[in-house]
């Protein structure tokens, strides 16, 4: 049996308030061009890229944001623990709960793009006990599942 941890999931302006404060508390400025950046983000209905970002922050602000700009952003969020890196899709979603961090296990559903995450701390630190065991160090472990998510098989079903 899966050994899980609790956390509190945060939504809409709540997420946007703890993300501030994670970042705050990691030394980090919370800017209007990383707030936008991350209000996009968080209302991404699937993985986003820099370059869905880009845009949907140009539309949103009526000025031309660049991809490579949203890069540098995401790598200070994803090093803030306010976002993580779908790596099989070049994408980042945000972390729902930006005080807790852990190792998360992503769920990636091959028809409709969208992501799930489970917390399974007994898997993450076999991984982790594994990679430590082959001489690896300052880990940092990815695991993506990819399938189908419940709505898409359902989907097919009918």
């Amino acid at each position: 049996m899966a050994t899980a941890h609790q956390h509190h999931l945060h939504h809409g302006s709540s997420l946007a308030d703890a993300a501030r404060r994670a970042f705050e508390r990691a030394g980090e400025q919370w800017t209007p061009m990383r707030a936008e950046i991350f209000d996009a983000l968080s209302a991404a209905t699937k993985p986003a890229s820099a370059y869905d970002l880009a845009e949907a922050v140009s539309k949103s602000t009526g000025r031309r944001v660049a991809a490579n700009s949203v890069y540098r952003i995401l790598d200070v969020f994803v090093a803030a623990n306010l976002a993580r890196r779908i790596e099989s899709a070049n994408a980042y979603v945000a972390n729902a709960h930006p005080e807790c961090e852990h190792d998360c296990i992503f769920l990636v559903c091959d028809v409709c793009g969208r992501v799930a995450h489970v917390d399974d701390d007994k898997l993450a630190q076999s991984v982790r006990g594994s990679a430590e065991q082959a001489g690896f160090s300052r880990l940092r472990p990815v695991i993506e599942v990819r399938g189908c998510c419940a709505d898409c098989a359902e989907g097919d079903a009918a």
